[in-house]
């Protein structure tokens, strides 16, 4: 198609604002997909996505489109996930395109993700579309929440347009307005083949299949290509675009979004941001993505010790679908060797264990998650901890330094007094305040990311009745007295248990795990002592009573000496049976999920 004919764009949103629905009804207008083959959340192809209600993944899809002036258009939409989680996954797709949906709930107005997003577009000098969604709702109340969208964009009211994703009222107009504001892709179709790589997937049959923007030239099946930063070189066996299933079209011109199947079985050739072109082209490498920074750290390990390598391909096929997701190899005397990965949050991680199960059937275990820390050493060197197993004695240590975050909060008035106290309980900083209308309010904090990222939007949910929002961004590394927390259970010391925390957290933190532990560990025959011990001095303990049989149930009359005989026979007979066991404990691997989400 003609280049000036095609338009690129997305869609972002704060969560549960109706992305995936306003989807669905641009593929029906456009007919892209038959109404009799429609059904719901049609873009997010993954079963966790429509399970969840969530979108975890950027997913493109083609449309054709007649407008008004009579002139066929290509539009090329990509749908992106809301979750701070997956900001990633946005930054990839704004960079892939010209414009931008800006959705918002009617009933709900402006929230933290839908701010976070609004900037991160504006970084990529795109044309903003501001659209407000679900006003088939009896309690959508349009002209407050247009106010709030003229005061954060600095747009007219006639600039803002009104929709429903369920009903598809509005949609055409939607249409109408992408192609007439969002500009035509650049690029020279004349110039050596350049594109970027957005995602990529493995298939066992194909091998790698890289989603790309093409920037300038085209490329046709059966041309050879090169990666520019991996220096690797394959053949464009297959080319197409999505519709949102896969179309095979033969070619990629300038100012398309497709696939090109690689045909490549080593996954690290593939990386996302990096340039295909042709060999022996000599054009420079596009702009690719921020380096991703991990925010947690979590040990990764196969249930049998055996599927080590089973593990490994199925992390490398995963990273290649998931390009947040980072990961080294780590030994565990416990639990064998795993990996130490790196991801952008608590449902990040859920998310990694969950695809691991279905798509690759692997059980794992997870270990107790951590922030990466900065340690200088007294010996002037400095090195990023990423787990408990790397934390050096405090002798060796100079100064360990953790990560804070920015945290944007967007509540009402009446709770703002619940988020302080919320937020003060987490070691955080205020900053500032400020106020979107006369109900509601933005409060910005300086947070340790420790305290941020395992319960801390739960516990907002519950502070302000379900009506908070929230967005963070990393900000530096600030000076912290951490400590090493170690769980001990029969005397043993637990790896897969023990964690990082900030000195002052440590008992709260160790009291909550060994009760844990006493609640989910099944009783012994011997008596199980659970501790929670930072360096040599125990800070929490508690004690799982072993079985005990009545021995004395038949005895009938008699002095007490018969029953003492008795009792003390089974004494020693436990003592011998102890000695010989060891008083070995096996920690089911569901006590390790229940252990994380009790913190």
């Amino acid at each position: 198609m003609d280049q000036n004919r095609i338009r690129n764009f997305c869609i972002i949103a704060h969560i549960d604002h109706g992305k995936s629905t306003l989807s669905d009804r641009l593929l029906e207008v456009t007919g892209t997909i038959e109404k009799r083959k429609m059904k719901d959340q049609a873009l997010d192809t993954m079963d966790l996505e429509r399970e969840r209600g969530i979108t975890i993944k950027l997913q493109p899809a083609r449309m054709r489109y007649t407008a008004k002036d009579g002139i066929e258009y290509e539009l090329n939409l990509i749908d992106t996930p809301g979750h701070v989680d997956f900001t990633y996954e946005v930054s990839r797709s704004l960079a892939a395109v010209e414009g931008a949906i800006l959705l918002v709930d009617a009933t709900q107005g402006v929230q933290a993700q839908t701010i976070a997003n609004l900037y991160l577009a504006m970084e990529q000098d795109l044309v903003i579309i501001p659209v407000l969604n679900k006003i088939d709702l009896p309690n959508a109340d349009v002209e407050k929440r247009a106010n709030e969208l003229m005061q954060l964009i600095g747009c007219k009211r006639e600039e803002i347009f009104t929709a429903s994703g369920k009903t598809g009222e509005g949609v055409p107009t939607i249409l109408e307005e992408v192609i007439r504001q969002v500009p035509s892709p650049r690029g020279d179709r004349d110039k050596p083949f350049r594109a970027v790589i957005f995602d990529s997937k493995y298939d066992d049959y194909q091998g790698v299949i890289a989603f790309v923007r093409c920037m300038d030239g085209k490329l046709e099946k059966t041309a050879k290509i090169h990666f520019i930063a991996t220096d690797g070189d394959g053949e464009a066996l297959e080319i197409g675009y999505l519709k949102p299933d896969r179309v095979v079209s033969g070619v990629i011109e300038a100012g398309d979004i497709g696939y090109v199947v690689t045909g490549l079985k080593e996954i690290e050739y593939v990386r996302v941001g990096d340039t295909i072109t042709v060999p022996h082209s000599g054009v420079e490498a596009l702009p690719g993505y921020k380096e991703v920074h991990p925010m947690v750290y979590a040990g990764i390990f196969p249930e049998e010790g055996n599927e080590y390598e089973r593990l490994r391909d199925a992390m490398l096929k995963l990273k290649l679908n998931d390009a947040a997701l980072v990961f080294e190899p780590e030994h565990s005397k416990a639990l064998g060797f795993g990996f130490r990965a790196g991801m952008l949050g608590m449902l990040h991680l859920e998310i990694v264990q969950e695809r691991l199960s279905r798509e690759f059937n692997m059980d794992v275990v997870i270990t107790t998650p951590s922030v990466g820390y900065e340690i200088t050493k007294t010996d002037g060197t400095e090195m990023l901890v990423k787990s408990p197993a790397e934390f050096l004695d405090r002798s060796r240590i100079q100064e360990t330094r953790e990560p804070w975050v920015k945290v944007d909060i967007l509540c009402p008035k009446d709770y703002m007094g619940n988020v302080m106290a919320l937020v003060q309980d987490r070691r955080g900083l205020y900053k500032n305040t400020q106020y979107l209308d006369v109900t509601r309010a933005l409060l910005s904090y300086e947070i340790p990311l420790a305290s941020v990222i395992v319960d801390f939007h739960d516990k907002l949910k519950g502070v302000t009745a379900g009506y908070a929002s929230m967005n963070y961004e990393f900000m530096d590394y600030r000076a912290s007295e951490i400590v090493r927390l170690d769980i001990h259970v029969a005397e043993e010391p637990s790896e897969a248990l023990a964690t990082l925390l900030h000195e002052s957290e440590a008992y709260r933190r160790g009291k909550e795990i060994v009760e844990v532990l006493k609640e989910e560990l099944p009783r012994a025959q011997f008596a199980i002592k659970l501790q929670a011990c930072v360096g040599a001095k125990i800070i929490a303990s508690e004690r799982i009573a072993p079985f005990r049989k009545d021995v004395t149930g038949g005895l009938y009359g008699g002095d007490a000496t018969r029953k003492m005989k008795v009792l003390e026979k089974q004494k020693k007979g436990k003592k011998r049976m102890l000695e010989h066991s060891k008083g070995t404990v096996e920690i089911p691997p569901d006590t390790f999920i229940k252990v994380l989400r009790r913190g």
